[in-house]
């Protein structure tokens, strides 16, 4: 059947741990032997990969009969150049979602999850199933959408680094980072092991996880339950982020006050880098796609100018 219209739809999928073990071991029975000697069920590997396999060739049926369809590996996303009206369909998981929408600007993504019974899917509202529906009303406008904020790190060499879940700032390794930090007119020289950048669509992952672990060490140093105020959760369009440093170190040169605090649009963070080498700055958890923060570089931490745009 023809398109109906001549929108281009870009189905962003991944490869499956299958893939990534074929890679690497070269033929299918060698990443069996591999599996199976390591104890592991290689039968689940086979079901995952033959389950994505027909999400993708459903989705594909669905969707060549809304419009040309384009099929776009994840490795492919950081150079590929998103037309200003394309769809957006994302074949998760939840990470996937937010990996496509940093390199996006405004274009709809509708996350549709390949296997339920596998992944809980909080960015994968859809099935494969439910996209011969959702599409044609989400071209003509007729489903509603969720914005989502975004952070953005602008470097002094002109780099730019967005993120949809949340940024990272520190070392490569599990070291410490030297920098200057400061807020508002506040500052002052820190020592950690980095800094997380949260936004409200990231809220109740990695800063859950700080905050959760730092309430549990106050709590146990008091001796008692602490009511402590809880910025989890909070809503995916919210004109603000929150960052957290990550075990920071009091001495003769680096104090500890600036560890917590939030980022609005009248109130940037501001990084300084005193790390020679290894220093780098990250999104959404996909260290392979950094820029550099060493020495000399200054980095501006604050909200995007833009939005995603999530189909619910």
């Amino acid at each position: 059947m023809a398109p109906t219209t001549d929108n281009k739809i870009i189905l962003i999928t991944r490869k499956t741990r299958l893939d990534e073990l074929i890679a690497r071991f070269n033929t299918l029975e060698q990443a069996r032997f591999y599996i199976e000697h390591s104890g592991a069920d290689f039968d689940d590997y086979l079901n995952e990969h033959e389950q994505y396999a027909l999400a993708v060739r459903t989705a594909t049926a669905h969707l060549k009969t809304w419009g040309q369809v384009q099929a776009l590996d994840r490795y492919f996303l950081p150079n590929f150049v998103f037309g200003p009206r394309d769809m957006v369909i994302v074949l998760g998981q939840d990470g996937l979602v937010a990996n496509t929408m940093k390199y996006l600007d405004g274009q709809p993504v509708i996350g549709v999850n390949p296997e339920p019974g596998r992944w809980d899917g909080i960015l994968l509202p859809f099935t494969v199933e439910d996209l011969a529906m959702i599409v044609p009303e989400a071209l003509t406008r007729k489903r509603a959408i969720q914005e989502v904020s975004m952070a953005k790190a602008t470097l002094n060499d002109g780099q730019v680094l967005y993120g949809v879940n949340d940024l990272f700032i520190g070392p490569r390794s599990h070291t410490s980072i030297r920098y200057t930090i400061q807020v508002g007119k506040v500052r002052e020289n820190h020592s950690s092991s980095g800094i997380i950048v949260s936004t409200g669509l990231g809220s109740t992952g990695w800063l859950k996880s700080l905050v959760t672990g730092a309430q549990g060490i106050v709590q146990a140093l008091a001796g008692k339950e602490i009511q402590m105020q809880n910025p989890t959760g909070f809503a995916w369009e919210a004109d603000s982020l929150y960052f957290t440093v990550r075990e920071p170190f009091p001495s003769r040169t680096s104090t500890t006050d600036l560890v917590f605090g939030q980022i609005t649009g009248q109130n940037t963070l501001l990084l300084e880098s005193k790390m020679p080498e290894d220093g780098v700055i990250f999104s959404d958890g996909i260290e392979s796609d950094f820029v550099a923060f060493n020495s000399g570089s200054q980095a501006v931490i604050g909200l995007a100018e833009k939005k995603g745009v999530m189909v619910v």
